[in-house]
């Protein structure tokens, strides 16, 4: 299993279908700036919404990142990692996606169909784990790199492992963006980078920092305040473990719905019209002001059964394959 940073944005999630003003009228062209901003602001926001299951997921593994470094230095490490994830996105993969969505765009479902597989198999692999009917691959913690420098070979070792999974997910934002001019699949590729570096990191270092907030009010305060640092303490695994689980649904649901919608891209419809038809008759008995989030509902819920189905198919396959560990 993946753990900590290696698995920094495993999920590779999916963003919603989002779509920039393009610039056809230059006798409008301050009218369509205005909207090109709307559009990128909508686009940042709901990439934000899309990816959010897979965040909180990696959030609950990364701190085990820092274990065996002093407290003073789990900050700055976490802020060394981020600026790499940061120049990985901005440097490496941003002017990659921009090619790539101008001159081989028709690339995109297939390499959105490798993703959806991948997070697929990553999500059964810790349903399988958790329903103890295969353990090969279990990997409980990261290997800690022990001696001098061992600070540094973290922390490279996370960026270079970022730099592959951070490909997943500008591939996902780069899907729903192909049809805009170049500069405005830059200007959103942008953004929703920055975004999830921001939102993955900053959750991870209040999650770093909580136990040492309560044992200091444990040990520094006395009554209500001392108890609250206490509970503080306990509640951190429990809360790891839910948002654990809540981000394995949200990959299995992403990677699910990567493979019906881009094999649809491809020309094979009938995982789309499977799940169409099986919503179908639930949707249509409710209110209409209901209709359209029961059909978003089962959807999600099909996808992730059908990604758990395929992932639980690959898992053994890929553990007989590949080294202990070595998936990872």
């Amino acid at each position: 299993m993946p753990s900590g940073l290696v698995a920094l944005l495993d999920d590779v999630a999916a963003i919603a279908k989002v779509a920039a003003a393009s610039v056809d009228d230059i006798g409008a062209a301050a009218k369509v700036a205005a909207t090109s901003v709307d559009d990128i602001g909508v686009a940042a926001s709901r990439a934000g919404a899309k990816t959010a299951g897979v965040v909180i997921d990696d959030a609950a593994v990364t701190p085990s990142y820092v274990t065996g470094f002093s407290p003073a230095r789990e900050l700055p490490i976490i802020a060394r990692i981020a600026r790499g994830s940061i120049k990985n996105k901005l440097l490496i993969l941003l002017p990659a996606a921009v090619l790539l969505g101008q001159f081989a765009s028709f690339l995109i479902p297939g390499i959105l169909i490798i993703g959806g597989l991948f997070l697929s198999y990553e999500a059964a692999e810790k349903v399988l784990e958790l329903l103890k009917i295969d353990e090969t691959n279990k990997q409980d913690a990261p290997a800690l790199i022990e001696g001098e420098g061992q600070e540094d070979k973290m922390v490279s070792g996370a960026i270079r492992t970022d730099l592959i999974l951070s490909a997943e997910i500008m591939a996902i934002a780069l899907s729903e963006v192909t049809g805009e001019v170049w500069w405005q699949q830059a200007i959103i590729l942008a953004l929703i980078g920055i975004i999830i570096t921001v939102v993955v990191y900053g959750v991870v270092a209040i999650i770093v920092k909580m136990d040492d907030v309560g044992l200091h009010l444990a040990q520094t305060h006395e009554g209500f305040v001392s108890s609250f640092g206490r509970g503080l303490v306990a509640f951190m695994p429990k809360l790891l473990s839910t948002i654990s689980i809540v981000g394995t649904v949200a990959m299995a649901w992403v990677g699910g719905g990567l493979l019906v919608h881009n094999a649809a891209a491809l020309g094979w419809h009938g995982p789309e019209h499977l799940i169409e038809a099986a919503a179908h008759p639930i949707t249509a008995i409710a209110p209409q002001a209901m209709a359209g989030v029961l059909d978003w509902t089962i959807f999600a819920l099909l996808s992730a059964i059908l990604g758990v189905v395929i992932g639980s198919i690959l898992a053994p396959i890929v553990h007989k394959i590949m080294p202990h560990g070595a998936a990872h």
